[in-house]
């Protein structure tokens, strides 16, 4: 029997090997209790291109201090912080990889506000 933690690192490896298979850059999201990280990778794996997060000093005094970066308003701020990196590093197009975590909540207000922000995916 898997444990929960091991169900979802079984489903971000399947969405990654077809991620590889597109040959395209891909978003990666991460997420803890405290904080929500997102990471644009290159298409063969090898470099980061831009990366942001709610541990950052910066977006953190913005969203009010510490404990304040697990909730969807900081999820939206990283992923317009994220979109804004990705474009300036030359990339339009991504895949998103949400590393076996649901589509809901914080996963989907970054997604959502990296696609207004003007990331293709």
């Amino acid at each position: 029997m898997l444990t929960k933690k091991e169900q979802r690192l079984r489903r971000a490896r399947q969405t990654r090997i077809r991620i590889a298979q597109q040959g395209v850059a891909r978003l990666t999201v991460n997420r803890t209790n405290l904080h929500i990280y997102a990471t644009v990778i290159s298409d063969d794996g090898s470099k980061v291109l831009a990366s942001a997060s709610t541990a950052q000093p910066d977006l953190r005094q913005s969203l009010g201090g510490h404990g304040k970066g697990g909730n969807a308003a900081a999820a939206q701020a990283v992923g317009k912080l994220i979109a804004e990196k990705a474009k300036a590093a030359g990339v339009e197009k991504v895949a998103f990889d949400r590393s076996g975590f649901a589509y809901h909540g914080r996963v989907k207000a970054l997604a959502d506000a990296a696609r207004e922000a003007g990331l293709q995916f």
